[in-house]
């Protein structure tokens, strides 16, 4: 903790000593941004948060909107840095997270210590359509999860990719893009990870972690990637189709969900499993008109952990499909609305839970495009067999130097 605050301090020493220059900067572009002379180097720095209220009540069939739940809070806080390093072709990105949100999930094996870092990866254009990445970032897994938390079309993500992604880890990828005629782009990516998750100082516990995603636009590029953000916030003037696949092979997983969940455990130490998740999705845009769609599917070569004696431990690995559907229309007042349906079908017999189904809707009011915004989304929630349900309404306000 007061590495952590001796962080802080001297961010703020840093961002004082800027506090009386003049800047060239508008609003959204970052706080500060340096560049060499020479161009043998650049810094760029920004930070970003978020304030969310969130209310939950219990529905039931036969007595309507029952007890409820309310909170608020600070649902993200980053400090982000990134630019170039010798040449423009050798990029880097860091961010921080500062929330109990961002830095929970200490464990033995990150020395039980906040996981501050969420990103710290080098980019290096080595060979014309060729990039190397190294360091931790996101895995090339469903788009939902790569686009940005401060980019999202609602409040926060589905509840497939809270269930399925595969979220951050520490390792290397490699990526390459490449024509076909005009417009038709296609994009490859394989990527070698830990397999651990973001923020483990220990030796990897079980293998290695080997994802290979492919992506096809047949109409071009978005206008400023927005096959990454949600919404339409640029307005495309043709329409535009971007479809993903991505494989996932977790060899000897020692997590319920691949990379994440929590560490399966038996008499004998960990439980090890190969696990493999398979992500299909698109997006599609055009005017004011955005859709997204996603699949999900996780196995396991033995999804239930066991003692020495054959007896089961209760840890099983979350297997079972998801799906979500969601699309939305920006107004040219930039007011927009949107929708969401989203399906967690498990597999019952292996992790006892029943299918979920959530439907969502949600209208925002963008300021600034996603750097300034208010959005707020209802949701109602329910099990297959179950009278019970849940209404949850949030509220969030989006501030992105």
């Amino acid at each position: 903790m007061k590495r952590l605050n001796l962080l802080l301090i001297a961010i703020g020493v840093t961002a004082l000593s800027f506090a009386q220059d003049t800047t060239n900067n508008t609003f959204g572009k970052g706080l500060y941004n340096v560049v060499a002379k020479d161009n043998s180097y650049s810094v760029k720095f920004a930070i970003r948060m978020q304030s969310l209220y969130i209310g939950q009540w219990d529905v039931n069939d036969s007595s309507g909107l029952g007890s409820g739940t309310s909170q608020f809070l600070v649902r993200r806080a980053r400090l982000k840095f990134g630019g170039h390093a010798f040449t423009p072709k050798l990029k880097y990105k860091l961010e921080l997270g500062l929330t109990n949100r961002d830095i929970s999930g200490a464990s033995p094996h990150t020395k039980g210590a906040p996981r501050l870092i969420l990103d710290a990866v080098i980019k290096w254009n080595f060979y014309k359509n060729l990039s190397l990445w190294a360091g931790q970032t996101k895995l090339p897994g469903n788009r939902e999860r790569v686009v940005s938390s401060g980019n999202l079309q609602l409040v926060d993500r589905s509840k497939l990719n809270s269930n399925f992604n595969i979220d951050r880890d520490m390792g290397a990828q490699l990526r390459h893009h490449f024509k076909l005629g005009t417009n038709f782009i296609i994009r490859e990516i394989i990527s070698v990870a830990q397999g651990e998750g973001r923020n483990v100082t220990d030796p990897n516990l079980g293998g290695y972690q080997y994802t290979g995603r492919i992506e096809i636009l047949p109409f071009g590029s978005f206008a400023s990637k927005g096959d990454y953000i949600g919404s339409a916030i640029k307005r495309e003037k043709k329409p535009k189709l971007a479809l993903g696949g991505t494989y996932d092979m977790h060899n000897r997983a020692v997590k319920t969900k691949s990379n994440q969940g929590s560490y399966m455990e038996t008499d004998a130490g960990y439980f090890e499993t190969d696990i493999v998740t398979v992500f299909g999705d698109m997006m599609f845009k055009y005017g004011g008109f955005s859709v997204m769609a996603e699949y999900a599917l996780r196995t396991a070569e033995q999804d239930s952990a066991i003692n020495i004696d054959g007896t089961k431990t209760g840890d099983v690995v979350a297997v079972g499909t998801g799906m979500n559907f969601q699309m939305g229309y920006m107004f040219k007042s930039n007011w927009e609305v949107a929708a969401r349906y989203t399906l967690t079908d498990w597999d019952t017999d292996v992790t006892g839970k029943e299918a979920q189904t959530q439907y969502t809707v949600g209208i925002s009011k963008f300021f600034k495009g996603h750097k300034l915004k208010v959005q707020s989304d209802i949701t109602y929630s329910t099990t297959v067999d179950n009278p019970d349900s849940q209404l949850i309404y949030r509220l969030q306000f989006d501030l992105h130097f």
